[in-house]
């Protein structure tokens, strides 16, 4: 078995060695502008987060799939239940 850190360490050097070519810093360009996309397409939005045991993030996935949504689509909707009983506003009126 070989060594996986050797190995991206050697498909590194070998990227670093290939000629910058116009069609390799196109494809560059490319590559970061879906970046700077993907990023404005979640606008005016902060990451909630917290730290579960692995069980948790894979009953949230079930949970998702038996119910062909998202986790994001489950959480709004955890998070609104939490604010209805906390007497605040619901996000889609933040």
């Amino acid at each position: 078995m070989a060594n996986s850190l050797q190995e991206v360490l050697n498909r590194a050097k070998s990227i670093e060695a290939e000629p910058k070519s116009r069609a390799n810093i196109e494809r560059k360009k490319s590559a970061a502008s879906e970046i700077k996309e993907t990023k404005k397409s979640r606008g005016n939005t902060v990451l909630i987060g917290g730290h579960f045991p692995p069980e948790v993030s894979k009953q949230l996935r079930i949970i998702a799939a038996e119910e062909g949504t998202t986790n994001q689509a489950l959480l709004n909707q955890a998070l609104d239940l939490l604010f209805t009983k906390k007497g605040k506003k619901l996000i889609i009126d933040l």
